[in-house]
């Protein structure tokens, strides 16, 4: 097995990346967003978040590479870039469950 070497510069880069996705109103528009391309007003339909909360959002996710957007008249449909980020969040969902039920087990002593 290969080990690479990973520079600083990479590190932080990867940190911003998470440090993103760290945010549960981020969490929750990119989940609403493994449904499908959604507008501003979808999304804020869907989440209960306002309008402004939800462009500032999507503004740092667009940033950095997490969504595409398309200019379609007065609107702008935002999309999942690399649907990746789906199987980090299902990963991380996966881990948390299997912790909860490991938690469980020693609670009940099985």
């Amino acid at each position: 097995m290969t080990t690479k070497r990973i520079t600083a510069e990479l590190l932080a880069l990867v940190a911003e990346r998470f440090k993103a996705l760290g945010e549960p109103a981020r969490l929750r528009i990119v989940n609403e967003l493994r449904h499908g391309e959604a507008t501003v007003s979808d999304l804020s339909d869907a989440t209960g978040m306002g309008h402004a909360n939800i462009s500032k959002h999507l503004q740092l996710l667009h940033a950095l590479h997490f969504v595409v957007r398309r200019k379609d008249g007065l609107y702008v449909h935002y999309a999942i870039a690399d649907d990746s980020v789906f199987a980090l969040c299902d990963m991380m969902c996966g881990r948390i469950a299997e912790n909860a039920l490991e938690r469980r087990r020693i609670a009940v002593g099985r």
